[in-house]
């Protein structure tokens, strides 16, 4: 039996802690926040204060490795995920007819719900836990270190009611880790960050389909875009659906979205989210943003070795992104996993465990931190200042970028290979770089010699007009007269 004491009781703190507890180790939970979830599902994600957790109220949908990992681990978890109401989508039912089944088809399937429905069914089960005890409202203030050899090694962590000794501590507190703080208390080096900082903003609002009103509007993608914004739909669960759009920080129309009437005005440029507005729903929130967002990656690895041992990070702790895959609880909870199964390790030999883990960390999860870190130079280009757009049509490689996607919504090889990209199964180049996949793009693009990328969103001068904007001016048409 390990004993684990874990910063942090969010989605990957609390399911890593289930993970250990079931395989029989002594868990301890440090939570800053008192909250129960659960009671009321609407009243906790609308009215729970969260200024740590602003992703919280914004649009999720739940990875194909959340299903794997909770059915692998937590089946009952999953299941109460569905029974308070989160709903499955199947990547390969777009097609009216079902493709041919290959295997690993029933994997690339989308959970949707919101983060709330998640975190209730997991604090429902930490409480049936016996050996997860989850203290809310007392976060870990600092660690407990031990200066014995080269490597220093936490032995335990001090909040306000005491200090708890462990064998395995787990930094599990998220984005705003205090990590390196603590550590500099102990003695120890600072743990590697890697820092880029996003320019892109997202606002969001949330709906409820009204009892009678269809559930989905008819076949058509959720997502649109144009040159300079994104707008989409998010299926929830028990009828909510968000719409969101995504702008860059230096758009002169970004104050404006703040306004619903603007917001709705804005958003039903996007045809897909037109069709969803269409249908008969009740607004349950104002319009929530979100910006300020960097791509992180931190390690307790340098190059001389680990920094420390006995302490390791998990979630949003070792890898955090700009949400736009939605990858962060998929990633969090695989390595909460990969913990539960070697934790055993890490009171034997925190040294090999700690190294174990950062290797692991660099195979499984740094190449979806890259690919995310490179597409968001792109969106940079294409979401920036007028300035900077080019108005020139892609070729090459952008080219056959786009026609992959245009592609997947007709032939279900291209549709497959996309899927496994999304629900972080395979890279891009493992996904597209086959034979089969290269054929049936060339075969389709030979189908439309003229393919020209375009864009379904709006041109400037609609978006501007529906934010009420003098584009001349660059100020809103209130405020000119």
């Amino acid at each position: 039996m390990t004993r684990v004491a874990i910063a942090g009781g969010g989605i990957s703190g609390l399911a890593v802690a289930l993970f250990l507890g079931r395989r029989g180790h002594e868990v301890t939970v440090f939570e800053q926040d008192d909250h129960r979830p659960g009671d009321d599902l609407d009243q906790d994600f609308f009215a729970w204060h969260r200024p740590g957790v602003p992703q919280a109220v914004q649009p999720h949908g739940l990875l194909a490795p959340v299903r794997q990992v909770l059915r692998s681990e937590t089946p009952d978890v999953y299941e109460a995920l569905l029974r308070r109401g989160a709903g499955e989508r199947d990547e390969l039912a777009w097609f009216p007819e079902r493709p041919p089944v290959r295997p690993g088809d029933g994997d690339l399937v989308t959970v949707q719900a919101r983060r709330i429905v998640l975190e209730a069914a997991l604090h429902e089960a930490v409480e049936c836990e016996p050996g997860v005890e989850l203290r809310r409202g007392d976060p870990v203030a600092g660690l407990v270190v031990e200066r014995r050899g080269d490597i220093p090694r936490v032995t335990g962590v001090r909040s306000a009611s005491g200090a708890y000794g462990a064998d395995l501590v787990l930094d599990a507190s998220g984005r705003r880790s205090k990590v390196n703080g603590w550590l500099a208390e102990g003695g120890c080096r600072d743990a590697v960050v890697e820092n880029q900082r996003i320019g892109i903003a997202y606002f969001c609002r949330w709906y409820r389909l009204r009892a009678d009103a269809p559930r989905k509007p008819g076949r058509l993608m959720n997502g649109s875009a144009s040159s300079f914004a994104v707008g989409g739909v998010f299926p929830s669960d028990n009828g909510t659906f968000a719409v969101s759009l995504t702008v860059s920080t230096a758009d002169p129309t970004r104050a404006a979205l703040k306004d619903p009437d603007v917001f709705e005005r804005v958003a039903r440029t996007f045809p897909p989210v037109a069709a969803w507005l269409a249908l008969e729903h009740e607004a349950l929130s104002d319009v929530l943003a979100m910006g300020g967002l960097d791509n992180r990656w931190t390690s307790l690895v340098d190059d001389t070795g680990p920094v420390v041992a006995g302490l390791v990070g998990v979630g949003d702790s070792v890898m955090h992104t700009n949400p736009t895959f939605g990858q962060g609880v998929a990633l969090g909870l695989r390595a909460g996993q990969w913990i539960a199964h070697h934790a055993k390790d890490a009171a034997r030999d925190p040294v090999s465990f700690t190294e174990e883990y950062h290797r692991w960390t660099v195979r499984e999860l740094r190449p979806w931190f890259d690919t995310q870190a490179a597409s968001d130079l792109a969106s940079a280009a294409q979401l920036g200042s007028p300035a900077s757009r080019t108005t020139e049509p892609p070729t090459g490689a952008a080219r056959e970028q786009a026609a992959r996607a245009a592609c997947a919504l007709e032939d279900p090889v291209v549709m497959r290979a996309r899927a496994q990209v999304r629900h972080l199964v395979l890279t891009e180049e493992q996904a597209y770089g086959t034979e089969e996949v290269r054929a049936h793009v060339a075969r389709w693009l030979e189908r439309h010699p003229d393919f020209v990328p375009g864009f379904d969103g709006p041109e400037r001068e609609e978006w501007e007009s529906a934010a009420g904007f003098d584009g001349a001016s660059g100020l809103r048409v209130a405020e000119s007269v």
